[in-house]
């Protein structure tokens, strides 16, 4: 088994606010996992966390064996929640300046997903729709062929027929790519079919981890294990 993603005890502290409270955990390589809780679970500071953009208090993360670093970040697409792009690009310049500014960046790749998620190369992204929008920002990220795929949030606040887009994109990205890909997401009922193992926090801290199979097996739906942890 290869870990790509590997803490210890890692907590993060905000005041008196602890963020990650003694998080241990591993994510297994080629693996997509969902990464539970409510808000202020500690979600977000997780994926900020391996990418560098945050210091731990204490504790231990290593992603590919190393300390998170930007010479790390070259292996990592990283699509934060409330993403934005430039608004006076229009489609396709944005796809073309992805390619110029992200490691590893797949130009045809991205031009294809484009036209599969009804994306058209001439138009303003300041003229897009919010779902239309974050379709260009998955693009954006899935192009790129980066060992790790870190989505916050990918479907928050957009329609239907865009996630369904979004979770196809995903799943073509896992089987083209062999990517590992970690997911924050309140949608889970639509979500829960693409993950391989699911994560659930509160308040920082671990409170249930599996496989979804064995948890589906063994309690219902992952929709209905989230229900049950925190009503």
């Amino acid at each position: 088994m290869s870990f790509i993603v590997e803490t210890e005890d890692l907590c993060k502290r905000y005041g008196d606010k602890m963020a990650l409270d003694r998080l241990t955990l591993r994510l297994l390589q080629g693996q997509v996992t969902g990464l539970l809780g409510p808000n202020g679970a500690g979600k977000s500071t997780l994926l900020k966390a391996i990418v560098g953009l945050l210091q731990p208090s204490s504790g231990k993360i290593e992603v590919f064996g190393r300390k998170p670093h930007w010479s790390v970040n070259a292996r990592i697409a990283y699509l934060p929640d409330r993403a934005q792009w430039y608004k006076y690009q229009t489609v396709e310049s944005a796809l073309h300046y992805g390619e110029r500014v992200f490691p590893n960046f797949n130009l045809a790749r991205a031009q294809r997903m484009a036209e599969q998620m009804g994306l058209t190369p001439s138009d303003s992204v300041a003229a897009l729709s919010k779902g239309l929008e974050a379709r260009l920002h998955l693009i954006l990220c899935l192009a790129r062929e980066a060992e790790l795929v870190l989505l916050d949030e990918p479907f928050s606040g957009i329609d239907l027929v865009s996630r369904e887009h979004i979770i196809q994109s995903i799943i073509d990205s896992t089987l083209e790519q062999h990517q590992t890909i970690l997911i924050t997401t309140h949608e889970i009922h639509e979500a829960e079919s693409i993950f391989d193992h699911v994560i659930f926090l509160e308040n920082g801290k671990l409170i249930l981890e599996g496989e979804t199979e064995v948890l589906r097996s063994e309690q219902g739906s992952i929709e209905s294990i989230y229900r049950g942890l925190y009503r």
